[in-house]
């Protein structure tokens, strides 16, 4: 079953702004957890009764998109078309996937790719990048984003089922910011820090820049771009 959640992903994530997606599965009880880390965070039970698994998944941005969003202040445009983008198509695998998973019989409840938190606390009630490191895709990074084996610039994706799945074995340290600390010296407004990242700042930026390109597109992504893994 896993093979073909597998090959059901890769069908739908085609195009020159990512690279292959990273694929796996987080058992719904390890999700008991993120309550006790996270306040108002929701376990897979509480969003869908009687689920088994998490299906998780990364898509990463090209080299290109990358690349473009490295040097200057502002996010680039290919950066912030490719967010957008990328947010679009996380909706469209989750339809395709439950889709094929009703089809057998499965129960499945999709979460939003962004913007699923409270303005207020700017906590979300679903983290995807939490579920993904319980489904062994990555750590995080001093940045607290969760780095891959395919770095840490693209789209975390995950979709909640009855279906059951062989759950992911949690990955070891892949972030070497704790000797480099470049995320931290990129940070267009210093609010990332090496002990911590002040969320407010961070928001507040994002939205300074979401009208820049004429598009709705809240992005920096500048700590993420300079670290040199995610080439």
């Amino acid at each position: 079953m896993e093979g073909r959640v597998e090959r059901w992903i890769r069908e739908i994530v085609r195009g020159d702004l990512w690279r292959e997606p990273l694929i796996s599965f987080c058992n719904a009880e390890r999700t008991e957890i993120l309550p006790k880390i996270v306040s108002n965070h929701l376990t897979a039970e509480e969003i869908l009764p009687k689920a088994r698994s998490v299906v998780v998944y990364f898509i990463p941005f090209t080299k290109r998109v990358v690349e473009s969003n490295v040097e200057g202040e502002k996010p680039s445009k290919l950066w912030a078309l490719a967010y957008v983008k990328t947010n679009e198509l996380i909706e469209l695998v989750n339809d395709y996937v439950s889709k094929k998973l009703e089809n057998l019989g499965f129960r499945c409840a999709k979460v939003e790719p962004t913007h699923n938190f409270d303005e207020v606390t700017l906590k979300s009630y679903w983290s995807h990048k939490h579920v993904a490191y319980l489904a062994g895709l990555g750590t995080f990074g001093v940045h607290t984003m969760l780095i891959t084996e395919k770095g840490c610039c693209g789209r975390l994706g995950s979709l909640i089922t009855t279906a059951e799945f062989e759950c992911g074995e949690i990955e070891e340290e892949l972030c070497m910011c704790e000797r480099c600390l470049k995320c931290v010296e990129r940070c267009p407004v210093g609010a990332l820090k090496e002990n911590g990242l002040d969320k407010r700042k961070c928001y507040e930026y994002l939205m300074k820049n979401s009208r820049i390109h004429g598009f709705f597109a809240d992005v920096c992504g500048k700590c993420a771009c300079v670290c040199d893994f995610t080439k």
